[in-house]
């Protein structure tokens, strides 16, 4: 795949760290191929390394759960998106931007994206998208060709020689595009004219076409066509400011862009308004959205000059690397679980991170922390500027599209399928819709009685454990006003039904952590939940087992379950809480 960012010194520093170089060279392999499952010999294959040594990688990436395994295929896992939450922490961007892009997209029921520079290419950081039946599909961490979106005029407008020449040596060995998976690639089509002219435009009017816009783009237009009018499109928004894509990523396809400075004048981002032909035409697009994209950038870049340089939140404790060195010996890649670590704190510190700084967040002596950083230099992971190190938005190359669009369904599932193998019972995940639970999530047993509920499934909320576990979870004023509204009823003899009992059976719930309901929705039936938490401490949804009452005794299932049950809470819990940093996940 293309590299999009500054390119990496050819010759490799003396203080290279080999296993973080080769164990990137892997995760990238497993983010970008164009699967989702990998095997270690497809990965050797493309990497270019030695079979032992993608085995001893991927264990490493295993145990510090950066992918996981199904069979014996590789996989990315959620906590990969701690590398992306990094950068995206580190420059602020989500906290300032994100708030009025959301409320942009709300106020003009189009979608908004907010895009970086990432070398010759956009990075797409955040996207407020409107739910249609032709929907925007980019993610955050996609990244596009300059030359095929408005960010990417806006932000050469700010090249020099030295970029430019990076983009064509770029553009003549991928003519087509196909180093860029989130676009259609060109087709090739011959070498046709492409004229990009466009009337001058009056100070403060709207023009009848966009800035450089290509009412009938050329794919396949050869590089010297294509540069020139890329290079018109560039000049056009230096002069007018803004930027426009008039079906350049594909047909029917059309946006708007401004640029949004930081409090020294520099391009940060760009914020584009996205629509579709059959709702608007370019200038009909760029009438109606420029006006309140303008006022949303300046309330961008207030937020952005206001924001503090204070620390942010610190990355996740992952398992201890001395522990598992000692565990796995030879199996285990400290080095590289100790450079992910360092990549990982740049998360906790806002703008540049001094040695002494990531050093201390990481636990690592200064020597050792300073090596990953020649590394990740190296390979266009970090900037060194004099004020201290700075990590780059390439870093969401590393797996952070795939894993930030993850719904709560993807997440749970596979922890679902580990605690059936363990409890031999039958798991679900629900969430609190309306008077009901919904299920959402589901693994059922292998025994030949098990419990037959399917996902789509709704049952009341006050007679189920993770009915409780929700219910519990509410503020108090609103867990009271639900019990007033609900009217129970009596669906075995042991069913909850007056409200007191109710109010203090869902109390109960709450105080002791989990869920636990026994026949009150059916004869026989037995259930334990336990909540699931996002990043924010919030309970979300709910987890539990089912199973037949005459099984076990109540204390033998409690003792039984119980801890695997809260293991299989947090892992979800842990794995959400990352997914969902900065960017919104969905149930399904």
């Amino acid at each position: 795949m293309a590299q999009h960012t500054e390119t990496p010194a050819h010759e490799a520093p003396e203080e290279l760290v080999g296993p973080l170089e080769r164990g990137l060279a892997v995760l990238r392999a497993v983010a970008s191929g164009p699967g989702i499952r990998h095997r270690p010999g497809d990965l050797a294959r493309t990497t270019g390394l030695a079979r032992s040594t993608v085995d001893r990688v991927a264990t490493t990436l295993l145990r510090l759960g950066y992918v996981r395994a199904e069979e014996r295929d590789l996989l990315l896992a959620p906590r990969a998106a701690e590398l992306g939450n990094a950068y995206l922490s580190s420059t602020g961007l989500p906290e300032a931007v994100g708030p009025h892009a959301v409320a942009l997209a709300d106020e003009l029921d189009e979608s908004v994206s907010v895009a970086v520079p990432d070398g010759d290419g956009v990075r797409f950081v955040a996207q407020a998208a409107r739910r249609r039946a032709m929907a925007i599909s980019f993610r955050a961490g996609d990244v596009l060709p300059a030359e095929r979106c408005a960010p990417g005029a806006l932000f050469a407008a700010g090249w020099g020689e030295a970029e430019w020449e990076a983009w064509r040596e770029r553009h003549a060995k991928d003519p087509l595009d196909t180093g860029f998976p989130a676009v259609p690639p060109r087709t090739p089509t011959g070498s046709e004219a492409v004229s990009a002219a466009v009337p001058d435009a009056t100070p403060g009017a709207v023009p009848d076409a966009a800035p450089g816009a290509v009412p009938d783009a050329v794919p396949g237009a050869e590089p010297q066509a294509v540069e020139s009018d890329f290079r018109d499109r560039v000049r056009r928004s230096r002069a007018d400011g803004w930027a426009a894509d008039d079906q350049l990523i594909e047909a029917g396809l059309i946006a708007v862009a401004l640029p949004v400075r930081d409090p020294a004048g520099a391009v940060v981002c760009a914020v584009s308004v996205v629509s579709h032909t059959s709702r608007h035409d370019i200038g009909s697009l760029a009438g109606v959205a420029l006006p309140p994209l303008r006022a949303a950038v300046a309330a961008m870049e207030a937020a952005l000059a206001a924001a503090p340089a204070a620390e942010g939140s610190a990355p996740a404790a992952g398992p201890g690397t001395a522990e598992l060195k000692e565990e796995l010996g030879s199996g285990f890649l400290q080095s590289l679980a100790r450079g992910l670590d360092v990549l990982c704190a740049f998360g906790a510190v806002r703008g540049p991170a001094r040695l002494s700084e990531l050093a201390r967040l990481t636990g690592l002596p200064r020597a050792t922390a300073r090596r990953s950083l020649i590394t990740l230099r190296h390979l266009g992971y970090v900037r060194e500027d004099e004020d201290g190190f700075r990590v780059l938005p390439r870093v969401l190359e590393l797996g952070h599209a795939r894993v930030s669009g993850l719904t709560l369904v993807e997440i749970a599932t596979p922890h679902l399928a580990e605690l059936v193998l363990r409890v031999h019972e039958s798991a679900s995940v629900a969430v609190l819709d309306g008077e009901d639970i919904r299920y959402v999530a589901r693994v059922a047993s292998s025994r030949i009685m098990h419990i037959d509920i399917r996902v789509g499934t709704r049952l009341p909320a006050y007679a189920t454990s993770m009915g409780r576990v929700l219910l519990g979870a509410l503020p108090e004023e609103e867990r009271a006003a639900f019990l007033a509204g609900v009217t129970p009823e009596a669906l075995t003899p042991r069913t909850v039904t007056t409200p007191g009992a109710l109010a203090e059976a869902v109390a109960d719930t709450a105080r002791r952590g989990y869920g636990w309901v026994e026949q009150e929705l059916e004869e026989g039936l037995r259930s334990l939940a336990a909540p699931v938490t996002d990043g924010r401490g919030r309970v979300v949804a709910a987890v539990n087992v089912a199973l037949h009452a005459g099984r076990h005794s109540a204390e033998e299932s409690l003792t039984a379950l119980l801890p695997h049950l809260l293991g299989t809470a947090a892992a979800i819990s842990a794995d959400l809480a990352a997914v969902s940093r900065w960017s919104p996940v969905r149930v399904s």
